[in-house]
């Protein structure tokens, strides 16, 4: 009987003053998801983030939006990303890296990633306006710093040109999701093998 390969799932339920947060991920998905973080722009990205990563993404928010939106969306990072720690195990067997340049309409956008267990982020961004509708443009930021932080991710995102607020922040999304779906697809070549000559990624 052919050895099959464990799935690859994590779940992580965070609550605090400020938020409650559930988030269960499947790597090995089809990208379907169910979100609902009361964030309407937000949920938009993190549909992207889950579709395009072929990661399937069940998650639910509840945080203090009379405050802001800024809480819901860090704790719903920091929720990803111990989802995906979780799921990813010891990261034996993974592609562990990839990068990529992806285009919408005007924007183009880079995103490159190390899936060693080591957080780090990079982020040259900007945006010409603190607003996309309602949601906090600097926001986006936080969420990928949050996700980078507690999933153990080395994560570069550079937006190379773009004029539209909305297209910038999407291409944020897809890049990043394009290359996690990448870098944590199992290689075949590496037979079950750590991705590092140190024998360890955590």
């Amino acid at each position: 009987m052919a050895d099959q390969q464990p799935t690859r799932t994590g779940s992580v339920s965070r609550k605090t003053n400020e938020t409650s947060v559930t988030v269960s991920v499947n790597i090995d998905g089809t990208g379907t998801s169910r979100i609902s973080t009361g964030v309407g722009f937000f949920d938009h990205m993190l549909e992207q983030l889950s579709r395009h990563s072929l990661i399937d993404m069940d998650i639910v928010a509840d945080g203090d939006r009379h405050v802001d939106d800024h809480h819901t969306v860090e704790d719903t990072g920091i929720a990803i990303g111990q989802a995906l720690s979780k799921a990813l195990g010891d990261r034996r067997g993974i592609t562990r890296y990839a990068s990529l340049d992806l285009a919408m309409d005007e924007t183009m956008t880079r995103a490159a990633v190390d899936v060693s267990g080591r957080p780090f982020l990079v982020w040259n961004v900007a945006f010409s306006a603190p607003k996309i509708g309602t949601f906090d443009t600097e926001l986006v930021r936080e969420f990928f710093q949050a996700l980078a932080q507690h999933g153990g991710i080395t994560l570069h995102v550079q937006n190379i040109y773009g004029a539209n607020n909305h297209h910038i922040s999407e291409t944020c999304f897809k890049a990043v999701a394009r290359v996690l779906r990448t870098a944590t697809e199992i290689d075949p070549r590496q037979a079950g093998r750590v991705p590092s000559t140190k024998g360890t990624l955590v």
